[in-house]
């Protein structure tokens, strides 16, 4: 098994850089914890950013979860979220080391027993790999998941339910979202399309890849969902 590390960096309300680092098992969702090594005056073991911030605000995404790509390169953060009892609570845009442009504001209060969980590939399969993360106006922070085998119709599906796009949304109104994939030009419009149930589109999301470019949200294609909608990316190969 390949392993690669994770780190990340957070402004707190209270005016606090936090420093977070940890080793990653690919293919395998773990957790992003503080870390001592790079924290601001040191001393601060490994442990769970709401245990570690219960009740502080996180203000803004200085360095967002990033991987310097393991021994060779090669590997990357698919996506990153807070975890609250089970749920996603916050999308977190995820990069490259190295490839940053700017801060991401953000306003986010932490309760203890909320953890950063990130997922990071390596392998030429698991590199196929696309994610979209979606807010919608009532709230709700998702992200959906696929990796194409080949040529064709690719859904993603929720990351902890397993639902469709449409099952998992159904009534709700995307507000900002922002989606992830290594091989771009394999995808039609190097994008995830949102189609309805007679497979029209109704919105789609831009793939970003995190190596060339930073990840940030934004509103450009954005949606109303039905139970019947699905979130597609149509491979060639």
């Amino acid at each position: 098994m390949t392993t690669q590390t994770v780190t990340a960096q957070l402004m707190l309300n209270t005016g606090e850089s936090v420093a977070l680092s940890s080793t990653f098992t690919d293919g395998t969702q773990s957790e992003l914890q503080t870390s001592g090594v790079v924290g601001t005056g040191g001393g601060i073991s490994a442990t769970s950013i709401g245990t570690f911030a219960d009740g502080k605000m996180i203000t803004a995404i200085l360095q967002p979860p990033s991987s310097s790509g393991g021994s060779d390169g090669n590997g990357f953060v698919s996506y990153a979220y807070i975890a609250r009892r089970g749920a996603i609570v916050a999308c977190l845009p995820v990069g490259q080391l190295g490839v940053y442009s700017e801060p991401v504001n953000m306003a986010f209060r932490l309760q203890a027993g909320d953890t950063i969980r990130c997922l990071t590939l390596y392998s030429a399969a698991q590199k196929r790999q696309v994610a979209l993360n979606v807010v919608t106006s009532v709230g709700t922070n998702a992200i959906f998941s696929v990796t194409p085998t080949g040529a064709g119709n690719n859904n993603l599906t929720h990351i902890l339910s397993g639902q469709s796009f449409g099952e998992s949304l159904q009534g709700q109104s995307i507000v900002f979202h922002y989606a992830g994939g290594r091989e771009q030009s394999l995808s039609a419009g190097s994008q995830v399309f949102y189609l309805n149930d007679r497979g029209l589109p109704k919105g789609g999301a831009v793939m970003i890849n995190t190596a060339n470019l930073q990840m940030a949200a934004n509103r450009v294609g954005l949606a109303s969902i039905a139970l019947n909608d699905v979130a597609r990316t149509v491979t060639s190969a």
